[in-house]
């Protein structure tokens, strides 16, 4: 595997621990406050473009960038790995759903008949 790889499976798996409680040593910095209109306007896309792209509302991408709602905590985090790594994260939206053939977690599994 890539280094970019193995670095995006440790990041999945430091998630996946502090998901299942596992916390000690592991902080999460969200800020408190977060330029949506900059984060939208370094993409080069139009407010429509944006929401669609990252799976936002149009009004709640509008009402953040005009300052009358604050993204919630999971948002203003979405907004900043979009902000840093917004490449990896179209990669990561860009593929559909699993399936047999293309998930590697089957590979050399064989399946019981009863």
């Amino acid at each position: 595997m890539s280094k970019a790889g193995d670095g995006i499976l440790s990041g999945a798996r430091e998630a996946l621990a502090y998901a299942r409680g596992a916390r000690d040593g592991f902080k999460v910095h969200i800020p408190a406050e977060v330029d949506v209109r900059a984060i939208r306007g370094r993409t080069g896309l139009s407010q429509m473009k944006f929401a669609t792209r990252y799976g936002f509302s149009v009004d709640s991408l509008r009402n953040w960038e005009q300052g009358r709602r604050r993204p919630d905590p999971a948002a203003r985090a979405y907004l900043m790995i979009i902000e840093r790594e917004p490449a990896a994260v179209e990669r990561a939206l860009a593929r559909g759903p699993r399936d047999e053939t293309t998930d590697r977690s089957k590979i050399g599994r064989t399946k019981e008949v009863a």
